[in-house]
């Protein structure tokens, strides 16, 4: 009598929470990730990748891979039997429909989702953190888009168009507040008006009230 063939298992989908744990592990099924809040950072086969709310990733069975998530990470996998159509694909852009408030428990729906979006190549990760660190350690010399990128060995326009993606500003944006946030702080603890805005990169008191009026809607005088 002929055995029959083991039925492959379902595809479901779940929305998974973290706390800044790690873990290395393999499982037999593909596994389809992307992030509803915060990033992943990952490692496949030795190979740094991540996943964030504009791309996601396709984990081939059998892979062995480590992942860690900061805390208030939110993020949606797919668990799915191998197949020739995932096969192709490994990252992938996040569109609207995954962003949006639709039903995230229909899993068949949702991968087939994930096989329309369009492909997304390998990029290099850019961590937040280390352009805040750079920014806040010399606030007070000019920055330009080109300083920013070779941070990160990216070309200015390069550099532009991934921190435009992930953080929806652009570098002279991004570059404004970071400098009105910390002087705002050092305006809460006391210090002149002067004095600030020659540490945060203002050519003077008046351009960094201007700033703050234009920016925050807010005067010197009611931070302190």
């Amino acid at each position: 009598m002929a055995v029959p063939a083991a039925a492959s298992p379902p595809t479901t989908c779940s929305v998974r929470r973290y706390a800044g744990e790690h873990a290395v592990h393999a499982h037999s099924h593909v596994q389809v990730l992307f992030a509803l809040q915060g990033r992943m950072e990952l490692e496949l086969d030795g190979h740094a990748a991540f996943v964030d709310t504009t791309c996601g990733m396709v984990i081939p069975a059998g892979v062995q891979h480590g992942f860690l998530a900061r805390p208030g990470t939110r993020v949606f996998v797919i668990d799915t039997p191998a197949q020739a159509a995932l096969a192709r694909v490994r990252r992938f852009e996040v569109g609207a429909v995954f962003r949006g408030a639709g039903d995230l428990d229909d899993a068949t729906l949702r991968l087939a989702q994930v096989l329309q979006m369009p492909r997304r190549l390998v990029r290099r990760a850019l961590p937040l953190e280390r352009l805040d660190q750079a920014l806040d350690a010399d606030l007070h010399s000019p920055w330009s888009t080109a300083r920013m990128g070779a941070l990160f060995h990216l070309s200015p326009q390069r550099f532009h168009a991934r921190l435009q993606e992930l953080c929806g500003t652009t570098p002279q944006a991004y570059l404004r507040r970071r400098r009105l946030d910390v002087a705002c702080q050092w305006l809460a603890q006391g210090q002149t008006l002067e004095a600030v805005a020659l540490q945060v990169g203002y050519a003077s008191a008046s351009a960094l009230a201007y700033a703050l009026r234009r920016e925050r809607g807010i005067g010197a005088r009611s931070l302190r």
